[in-house]
């Protein structure tokens, strides 16, 4: 009797241990897929949803994800949140694609089960997110099923011969899972990511979503190295992690296994034989920079030495990065470096140790064209920009950035 007892005790403790493996498993998968930025409003509580997104039809509000049966996914089977997660089916009609169900649909099912096991122990919250406000006719659902079959495009994910295991679960987080190419893929006219030029960049939320292909990111310096710091702490010498990518770092990249940042950075960096060598093109001459652009060189001493220093070398990593290393200074697109001087940064904390100092706005100081002398005087010095930057693209950017309301508070 007692060996009967002692066996059953023992298989309870055995499903219990495969309950809570499980539950780990949804939890870790969660964390690689972001769930909790999008589903999380500004101090909101995790997963109830609530959060806007302000797309060209209007705004959407993400939805509550935890197992209230009222307002949650409580009353979901295995097959519902299946079909949500795959095919963009909810319960009350046709998802929105703001839900990265066209990257989602590549988790396969075991890892599907265990993010449904894992949404399902969270504490039920009741709460129903504002309500959709979006232009006709993308208010209309059913519309949905019209775009899903135009634009859903369900290719099976690539797995090229001669690529290494670590290769091929980089392409799968990169693609799948953590759905990267959502934000840095452009989208076309019906806001559809144009699959022929996957990664390649995209401005979203007053920032450019870089171009993430190996080629850009080893010509600006990019290294295994500076991409695992990037990925752990949100900051490197070649740049720190601005606007929804600080989230990204913060919510899921940062929580990664140091074999699953390493997966991510091989598929990025391509380590194949062909791309091992770098491709960073020359860098640029400060005294050239200082004779070709006199105020910009001026401007860079009144506004910017005094953090980043009079040759651009910064100071620390969490006060003032350098720029003498910096990606952006490096990159094609010279978006960002006129976001950040016309907008600024906010302040930004990982943890309770690792936090950066924000920078002011300078959009009521400097015109359009000191803008312009200032990135260009920065790109010609560290920089190999082929292409000045004009006026005329400086007013474009800061005429898109007052239309979003980017240009006020610092965020």
């Amino acid at each position: 009797m007692h060996q009967f007892v002692f066996a059953i005790l023992l298989l309870a403790i055995g499903a219990n241990a495969a309950a809570q493996s499980e539950v780990e498993k949804g939890r870790y998968l969660a964390a690689a897929g972001d769930c909790v930025a999008c589903h999380t409003a500004a101090n909101g509580r995790p997963f109830i949803g609530g959060r806007p997104f302000h797309t060209p039809f209007g705004t959407l509000f993400s939805t509550n994800i935890t197992p209230d049966k009222k307002t949650g996914i409580g009353n979901y089977t295995l097959e519902d949140f299946t079909a949500a997660m795959r095919r963009g089916e909810g319960a009350h009609g046709n998802l929105y694609p703001a839900m990265p169900y066209t990257s989602y649909y590549l988790i396969p099912d075991e890892d599907i089960a265990s993010l449904y096991t894992y949404f399902m122990q969270l504490p039920a919250v009741e709460y129903a997110a504002p309500g959709n406000d979006l232009f006709f006719p993308a208010n209309l659902r059913y519309g949905l099923k019209l775009w899903n079959w135009v634009f859903f495009d369900k290719a099976p994910i690539s797995q090229p011969e001669g690529k290494s295991p670590q290769w091929l679960r980089g392409n799968y987080l990169v693609n799948g899972l953590g759905h990267c190419g959502e934000c840095h893929t452009p989208r076309n006219f019906a806001f559809a990511m144009k699959r022929e030029e996957k990664l390649s960049g995209n401005i979203l939320e007053g920032w450019d979503a870089v171009d993430i292909r190996p080629a850009s990111l080893r010509r600006q310096g990019w290294d295994r190295e500076q991409l695992r710091l990037l990925f752990t702490t949100g900051a490197s010498e070649r740049g720190t992690a601005l606007g929804e990518m600080f989230s990204v770092v913060k919510h899921s990249l940062s929580r990664l296994s140091e074999s699953d940042i390493n997966a991510i950075i091989t598929y990025l960096l391509d380590d194949s034989a062909e791309n091992n060598e770098s491709v960073a093109g020359k860098l640029g001459s400060p005294q050239v920079a200082a004779e070709q652009h006199t105020q910009g060189r001026a401007d860079f001493v009144a506004y910017c030495a005094g953090c980043h220093g009079r040759e651009g070398r910064g100071v620390t990593l969490s006060f003032a990065p350098p720029m003498d290393r910096s990606a952006a200074v490096r990159g094609d697109s010279a978006y960002n470096m006129i976001a950040v001087i016309l907008r600024g940064l906010p302040a930004q904390r990982m943890d309770r140790i690792n936090a950066r100092a924000g920078m002011p706005a300078f959009h009521l100081e400097l015109d359009d064209a000191r803008v312009a002398g200032l990135v260009n005087f920065m790109r010609t010095a560290w920089g190999d920009a082929e292409e000045p930057v004009t006026r005329e693209e400086v007013e474009e950017i800061r005429r898109q950035l007052r239309e979003e309301d980017y240009l006020g508070a610092v965020k």
